[in-house]
């Protein structure tokens, strides 16, 4: 049985196992604006996504992470498909997402009806990585 539910504070241990980029005072921020969800399956947490408004007006997910030894069986498309339901439900018309361009999430989110719509190179030394790849699908 898969359940899909917002996250809740009784969520952070599972959710710093997959997530250590969050800073605490954003996981509370998450669980109060409910920007944030958890997937379970037979009622054990498997993955999460969490997102934020760009521009402060159009959804953009910020992480989908699926527990390595649950991927590749659908739990990320149903996570996925049930955060574009809400957002539709809230009145939201487009959404964004970015990875990036070394990792393989960009052909999932392409497969999900996701089409290419820019990048960012980030060359400050400190925080260098590879262009990161935006995402953009309407709903």
């Amino acid at each position: 049985m898969v359940e899909i539910r917002y996250v809740q504070k009784t969520d952070k241990t599972f959710w710093y196992q997959m997530d250590q980029h969050l800073p605490e005072v954003e996981f509370e921020n998450k669980v109060r604006t409910r920007r944030g969800y958890v997937i379970l399956k037979d009622s054990e947490p498997i993955g999460l996504l969490r997102y934020n408004l760009f521009w402060d007006n159009t959804p953009f997910c910020t992480m989908l992470y699926i527990n390595e030894k649950f991927r590749g069986r659908g739990y990320g498309s149903q996570l996925m498909e049930y955060w574009e339901r809400d957002m539709k439900n809230q009145g939201y018309g487009m959404l964004l997402t970015s990875t990036q361009v070394d990792e393989p999430a960009q052909h999932f989110y392409r497969k999900s009806g996701y089409k290419d719509c820019g990048g960012l190179i980030l060359d400050i030394p400190k925080y260098a990585q590879p262009m990161e790849m935006f995402l953009v699908k309407e709903i």
